[in-house]
Parts: structure tokens; C-alpha cells; sequence
């Protein structure tokens, strides 16, 4: 097994931060833009069998002010809308996976990015202190309540994702609303007043009974189902019994022997490659000496 790059890692769009506060060159930009627009569910609606993206102008000769600017590529921008907006029925719509495998990586990387803002937007109709009606402002990067005047924005949700092991074993978990014989590194959002160090620590203990002696950032994925952001870590933790709670099924220590054959007799699945998780566990697999110094007993 290979180890496979994950989704959504492209650096993706220049965002032009500062053009979200000039409607004058939004409206110029709408003039050659293209279009990502998005259902109720989350998937991206495709114009026809070949372009992804809408013309803007096909769409309508003015900027609507539903229209989140995503960034400028080449000089041509981008923007999301929702598919309530437009009369145009789409030829097809495809879910933020598959798109992970079909589409190019920048497209895919847009995709994630427009995902993530209209879920905040559909979600941000209230204001949480007065329950006013709140206004899209900032070319859909703010939202201002009319009545108090709070301003609210985006809100990601910070996770972690733990590669736990000795060095020789690979501690992996399961729930039982996953499909069957799909096992997964541990994982938990952070809270409040803590970092995602102490997160990874934390969640492990929590889920498996398993205490984590060091952590290690490796990499990290936006994932938008809906605003989530992964963040990776090794964590080194001696070979110990597991106590699991509730809200695992199982949860076992794996040989890298034995999991290779496991997966090989089909006998155990591993995350979908598109995810961080998967990354992970195929880095620890093919742990290169740079990697395996972690795993050292040497703190």
C-alpha cells in the first residue's frame, strides 16, 4: 500500500481579502467571473457535462449581493451561490467526496472552501443576542445583525486526529455507525481554553484508556463536513491495556505486519484515501527514519 497524499490540500484560490470591502470591483469582477453554486445538501451543481463553474453573467448581468467572492485566479474570479438563487436547473450535482477523487485538486480545494462559507450562511440567519435578522456583508465573510448591530463570522471547528504508537504497534479504533471492518486513528474536536496538543492527549485518554507521553504536529486538513479543520498528530504512547468508552465499538493495538495483512485478506478497511486519517496511517506504515526517531524511547 502506497502512502496517498489527501484532499483539499491545495493551496487553492488567491481569497482577496481586502476586495470584499470594495463593491465597485466586485461588480467589475463579476463581469468574466465563474460560478461554484451549491444545493441545500452541500453539493456542487454542475452547468454542464464539461464546466463545472457557471458563467456569471448566464446567471445574472448584476452582482447579487448572495454571491460570496471565493478568490481570483489569473485575474478571474470566483463565487459561490447558492442553487435558491438561480432559475438555472443544473446538469448534475456531485458531493464533496467524489469531487475529492474526480476533480482537479484546486477545483476540489474550492469546492471545500465554498462548502464551508454557504453552510455558515444557511446557519447564520439570527442574531445569537438580540435574535435579530442578520445582513451578508464583506462579499459574504461577515454577517450583521440589523437590529443590535453584532457582527458575526465564519466559525471553523478545530479537531485533532491521533497516529498513536510505540513505535512497532498502531493503536486504531472503531464506532459502530461506521461500516463494517472500518477501523480509524482517534479523533476529537478541541474545547475551550484548550490547545490541540492537549486536545490529542486528552481524546486519547478519554476514548481508549491510553496514556500519550509526547505529540508531534504532522499536517492538517480542512474538512468540510460541514467546518471542520483536522489537525495531525503523531503521538508516542507505550504498549498499554485499553479501557474504551462509549463511544467506541473496539479498539485494538495493530503490528504493522498485522495490519497489512489484515487489509490484504480484506479482512479489515481503512479510512477513504481522500482523508488526513489515512494519510496518517499509511505515513506510520512506511515510516521513514525521520519518522521512526519519533517513536524512539528517547523523549
Amino acid at each position: 500500500m502506497r502512502i496517498a497524499d489527501f484532499a483539499f490540500r491545495h493551496p487553492g484560490l488567491d481569497r482577496a481579502e481586502p476586495m470584499r470591502t470594495h463593491p465597485a470591483e466586485l461588480d467589475a469582477a463579476w463581469a468574466d467571473a465563474r460560478l461554484l453554486v451549491l444545493n441545500e445538501q452541500g453539493e456542487a451543481c454542475c452547468y454542464s457535462a464539461s464546466e463545472i463553474y457557471y458563467p456569471a453573467t448566464r446567471v445574472s448581468l448584476r452582482r447579487p449581493e448572495s454571491a460570496t467572492l471565493l478568490g481570483f485566479d489569473a485575474g478571474q474570479a470566483t463565487f459561490a451561490l447558492p442553487l435558491d438563487a438561480l432559475a438555472h436547473a443544473p446538469h448534475e450535482a456531485i458531493g464533496i467526496r467524489a469531487a475529492a477523487v474526480q476533480w482537479p485538486e484546486m477545483d476540489a480545494a474550492i469546492f471545500a472552501q465554498a462548502k464551508a462559507i454557504l453552510h455558515w450562511q444557511a446557519q447564520s440567519k439570527f442574531c445569537g443576542r438580540c435574535g435579530g435578522l442578520l445582513d451578508l456583508k464583506t462579499a459574504g465573510y461577515s454577517a450583521v445583525c440589523g437590529g443590535c448591530g453584532l457582527a458575526s463570522y465564519p466559525q471553523t471547528q478545530p479537531a485533532t486526529i491521533m497516529c498513536v504508537s510505540d513505535g512497532k504497534h498502531l493503536l486504531l479504533g472503531r464506532q459502530a455507525a461506521w461500516p463494517e471492518k472500518r477501523w480509524s486513528l482517534l479523533a476529537g474536536f478541541v474545547e475551550p481554553g484548550e490547545t490541540p496538543e492537549q486536545t490529542a492527549v486528552r481524546e486519547v485518554w478519554e476514548e481508549s484508556g491510553v496514556r500519550v507521553a509526547r505529540v508531534r504536529y504532522v499536517a492538517s486538513q480542512p474538512w468540510p463536513m460541514p467546518m471542520a479543520l483536522m489537525v495531525g498528530f503523531d503521538a508516542y504512547a507505550p504498549m498499554q491495556a485499553i479501557h474504551i468508552s462509549d463511544e467506541l465499538q473496539d479498539a485494538r493495538w495493530f503490528s504493522r505486519d498485522e495490519l497489512n495483512a489484515l487489509v490484504a485478506a480484506d479482512e479489515l478497511t481503512l479510512p477513504d484515501a481522500l482523508s488526513i486519517s489515512r494519510y496518517l496511517i499509511m505515513r506510520w506504515l512506511h515510516a521513514d527514519s525521520g519518522t521512526a526517531e519519533f517513536w524512539h524511547t528517547r523523549a
